[in-house]
């Protein structure tokens, strides 16, 4: 097992690296910046990923006017500190103690953000400082307001130390009722903006309600054409905190982010990107408030990590429906070690956005307390895109009110007989199997632990598309509402797995499949009518 804080403890450790005063990483020649444990037991082949380098060359944001007062808007000391920087070839921009508050800033090639011990940089609530960009969102181009923290094409580039980066995320985001207590929400409407018609939501502005009304396809606006329109929406076109596309040898290390107005890590078609040692925090009311989001990405460490969110923790994409068939680019490569997901829609979650593709991803040693689901695969019929190639180890899970494992094919609903033990699931027209069919195989899990869960496993494949080739092995699973329920599935083996639910009795229910092992007993076909076992 492999143990370590932050990246500087493997530094140090093994004496492969110096510091200069501002923090900045400067590699020794020819030597790795992380150690070759870290790629061990991986069970396909992958290139090691590369780290940034920078030059010792460093410049203060106080150089350049930038004041620490809470109320001084530093945005154009942050971007000439950056450009200084910049023109002497690269090195570390630093961001002294104190309370910064700031607009956008952008990030360029070379540059290593640095933020001191007690840095907290805030980012304003004047909405009108984020110029409404074309960007990717949720797998589809569309609009939305610049990111507190971006960079498009950059390379060799990092967010280090141990500061502070807060995205003013409440300013921006809806908030339902049933995920407050009664004086927070009268609190809340009390402090003004707009409710919903059912009065079950509140937005900040009539403009953000104006954004929600016009989407149909999750957060995405449809019929919003000119620029006076977006603009009368830019409440509504919540950015994520940080945006980073098509960048190549990126670190995060050490540093918190925290309130992000939507997704909070969004690196898009980045290649060799390290996240070691940080802190991800948003409300657990936070409306699509994921703390990481991969999304077609090559080479990829997380490591030593801890991610507090309000949807999902830690999350594999590649594109949605035609949008990321076309983009074409999976994530893959990613190794994902020693890291807590301390609340969120899933602790380890891949889709539902996964239309590229997404193969080679390695989980180990992880922990998920309170998560609504432990791990989590999803997708659904539009998507198209291959999952394969996963490979899950020592995980821990407890206070899971949902699933401890769930593959669900029929994510947003509307599955035939999910569930339901009682008989044969409603009539439905099985669609041909083509381009737009999601497919999730060859994944291999072992050695989980979950305790005090809803239902211990869900597979609920297509009939056009069971979940094939699914590999679980000494999983115990304690103290749930619920047993294993196998739907449209082919090829799945449990060898050695506990499940003790709090009900007794059956615990395994199976329906729609074909070649299923548990544990001594195979099972060569179970039609459309759900049966019930013991393991």
């Amino acid at each position: 097992m492999i143990k370590f804080n932050t990246l500087r403890h493997y530094l140090l450790s093994v004496g492969i690296a110096t510091f200069i005063g501002t923090g900045t990483i400067k590699a020794q020649a020819n030597t790795p910046i992380i150690p070759d444990d870290v790629y061990s037991n991986l069970p396909f082949q992958m290139t090691k990923v590369q780290q940034p380098v920078f030059p010792a060359y460093s410049r203060s944001i106080t150089e350049f006017g930038a004041t620490a007062d809470g109320t001084t808007l530093n945005t154009e000391a942050f971007a000439q500190t950056i450009e200084a920087v910049s023109r002497q070839g690269g090195g570390t921009v630093i961001v002294p103690a104190g309370l910064w508050l700031t607009g956008p800033i952008v990030l360029k090639s070379n540059i290593n953000l640095h933020l001191e011990e007690n840095a907290l940089v805030l980012f304003t609530a004047d909405h009108t400082q984020y110029p409404i960009i074309k960007t990717s969102f949720e797998g589809l181009e569309t609009r939305r307001c610049q990111s507190p923290i971006s960079a498009n094409g950059a390379e060799n580039i990092a967010i280090t130390g141990k500061g502070v980066i807060d995205g003013n995320g409440d300013t921006w985001r809806p908030v339902k009722k049933s995920k407050m207590t009664s004086s927070q929400w009268n609190k809340l409407v009390a402090s003004g903006g707009v409710l919903n018609e059912k009065g079950d939501i509140w937005y900040p502005s009539e403009g953000s309600i104006k954004g929600a009304n016009a989407c149909k396809d999750f957060n995405v606006p449809e019929g919003i054409e000119t620029d006076e329109e977006w603009a009368s929406i830019r409440d509504w076109l919540r950015p994520v905190l940080l945006s980073l596309i098509k960048c190549k040898k990126v670190m995060l290390e050490g540093v918190t982010f925290k309130n992000s107005p939507s997704w909070c890590l969004h690196p898009l078609s980045c290649e060799d990107l390290t996240i070691t040692g940080i802190s991800v925090s948003n409300p657990w009311y936070s409306q699509n408030g994921d703390a990481l989001d991969i999304e077609s990405c090559n080479r990829v460490l997380v490591l030593g990590s801890s991610f507090d969110a309000g949807d999902d923790g830690i999350c594999i994409k590649s594109g949605k429906d035609e949008s990321g068939r076309l983009r074409g680019e999976p994530c893959q490569n990613v190794i994902i070690r020693n890291n807590v997901v301390l609340h969120g829609h899933g602790g380890f979650v891949v889709g539902s956005e996964m239309s590229g593709g997404v193969k080679n991803i390695y989980v180990d040693n992880c922990s998920f307390l309170g998560t609504d689901v432990g791990l989590r695969f999803k997708s659904t019929r539009g998507r198209g895109g291959v999952v394969e190639n996963i490979h899950i180890n020592n995980i821990n899970m407890i206070n899971i009110p949902n699933e401890a494992l769930i593959f669900d094919l029929f994510y947003g609903g509307n599955a035939p007989g999910e569930g339901n033990a009682s008989g044969a699931p409603k009539e439905e027209v099985v669609p041909p199997v083509t381009e737009e069919t999601p497919a999730f195989r060859d994944i291999f899990i072992k050695n989980v632990t979950a305790k005090n869960v809803g239902r211990a496993v869900l597979f609920n494949g297509l009939p056009e598309m069971p979940i094939k080739n699914i590999f679980l092995e000494n999983v115990t699973i304690s103290d749930a509402k619920d047993g294993v329920t196998l739907n449209r599935a082919e090829n799945a083996t449990l060898k050695n797995v506990k499940v003790i639910t709090t009900k007794g009795g059956d615990n395994l229910k199976m329906m729609g499949v074909t070649n299923i092992t548990v544990g001594d007993k195979k099972y060569e076909k179970i039609g459309n009518k759900a049966e019930s076992y013991k393991f």
